[in-house]
Order: C-alpha cells, then structure tokens, then sequence
C-alpha cells in the first residue's frame, strides 16, 4: 500500500495565490496525500478561495484558528492533525513542480534517508521565473544544517512514522530551520537533497531574504531562544553561520541559464 503523505499549509490573507498552490499538489504525479489547510485567522476571501477544493476533493481539509497565532503554530495544528506516514510542508504562497512528492515517496520508501529536501527556484508575486535557483546539498547533516538552514521548508519531507511528529518552537521568524535540525538529531541518517527542482519559491518584498538586518537577528534568536544556547554560544554559531551564508550558501543561489 502507498504511504500517506501529509502536506500542511499554514495560511494567512493568501487569497490571491492560494488556488495556484493548491493546484501544485492536485497535479502531482503521486495522488496519496492529504493536504492540511490551516487558516491562521485570516481577513481576507481566503475561505470562499478554498471551498470548492474542500467540498470536491476529499483529501483537503480546512482547520482554523480564531485568533491569529502565526505561522509555527499553525504548522503544529497541521502536524497534530496529520494522519501520513510522511510530512512536507507547503507554504501558501509557493508551488510544487509535478514530480516532487513521486521522487521524495521514492527516497523515503528506498530506506536511504528520513528526511528528504531538494533545490528550488525563484518566482515572483506574479508567478514570473526569476532565473534564480536554490541547489540543494547533496547530503546534510545535523551540524551542517546547525551553521546555516540549508532545507527549503516548502522542499523538506520527513518520515513520521520512524521520527515521529515534530512540533517547532513559536519564533517570529526561522521556526522551520528548528524543524529540520531536530528531524536530524532524532535521524541517524543524514538528509539527502534532490538535484533537480522540485517546488517554486515566491520572493516578495517583504521576504525575508531580502532583509539582511532581520536575518542576523532572527538567526541569533534560533540559536539561544529555540537551541536555548547561551548568549556567547549563540554569538559564536552566528558568526559561523555569517561565513556559511556568505561564501558557502549564497553560492548555492546560481542564475539560470537555460532549461
């Protein structure tokens, strides 16, 4: 029997993008899933965007929260109420290529990793290609990842079933490197990353890739709020993770130069 993926999508006044994101997993090439929709309190359409998916396809559901909590906690409602033998995670706002979960179901099924990731490209808030592509690591471990998040959220799976469920700390921002690193501490196999794209990540203006200032201090906050390090540990993994960003990470952002 296929196992059951589930794939959690917190959501937020994503009404003008949400059908596209649905869409990306309806049109995958692997159909056992669920696809988890949590609407964190939204003020937008968002609702009336998504019922006609949940009343024809009885593989999305909708869970709302009443009040706005932000994104790890509606990650954590998904995950509490996931039913799959996998998890992923796809943010309302990005898209999947066709073939994503097939090769990460492949990967997980073929015993070689618990935890599956892949390289992803930039799109733009229209949907335009920005010629931009985010190569994943071939292999990751745990203290690779712990210098710099190497996982694209809306790429990583990981095997619930083996790891068990993982709920992520309630940070403003970088909740989801949390994720990824206590997948790979529980792991006693490294992360293996797909080569070749598997989803789209929309860069918008207020990303915050785009924001250097806000990553530093996001980052420092994984380390001694979520890793609960102490003050000068945390100051001396974010210098390492300043030296990984800039002369190892940022060369995995290539241009694309044909298809």
């Amino acid at each position: 029997m296929q196992p059951l993926v589930s794939i959690i999508t917190p959501m937020y006044n994503n009404a003008n993008v949400i059908e596209k994101t649905i869409n990306s997993v309806i049109n995958q090439t692997y159909a056992h899933w669920e696809l988890l929709l949590v609407d964190d309190a939204s003020s937008d359409q968002i609702k009336a965007v998504i019922k006609p998916f949940t009343e024809s396809d009885s593989r999305i559901k909708l869970f709302t929260h009443k009040d706005n909590k932000g994104a790890a906690e509606a990650r954590n409602l998904g995950t509490e109420m996931a039913t799959g033998n996998y998890i992923a995670f796809l943010d309302a706002d990005d898209l999947w290529a066709a073939n994503k979960l097939q090769l990460q179901v492949a990967q997980l099924q073929n015993n070689s990793t618990d935890v599956s990731f892949g390289s992803y490209e930039w799109i733009d808030e229209d949907n335009q290609p920005l010629n931009k592509k985010v190569h994943a690591l071939p292999q990751l471990e745990f203290g690779k990842l712990l210098k710099a998040n190497y996982v694209g959220n809306l790429t990583g799976m990981y095997n619930s079933e083996k790891l068990g469920k993982i709920y992520t700390k309630d940070l403003k921002k970088r909740q989801d490197w949390l994720l990824w690193l206590e997948a790979l501490k529980r792991s006693d196999k490294p992360a293996i990353g797909i080569q070749e794209t598997i989803a789209y990540y929309r860069i918008t203006e207020g990303s915050l890739s785009s924001n250097k200032t806000n990553l530093i201090k996001h980052n420092f906050n994984v380390y001694r709020k979520g890793l609960g390090f102490s003050n000068v540990k945390s100051l001396v993994y974010l210098i390492q993770f300043l030296f990984e960003h800039l002369f190892v990470k940022k060369r995995l952002i290539q241009p694309i130069t044909s298809k």
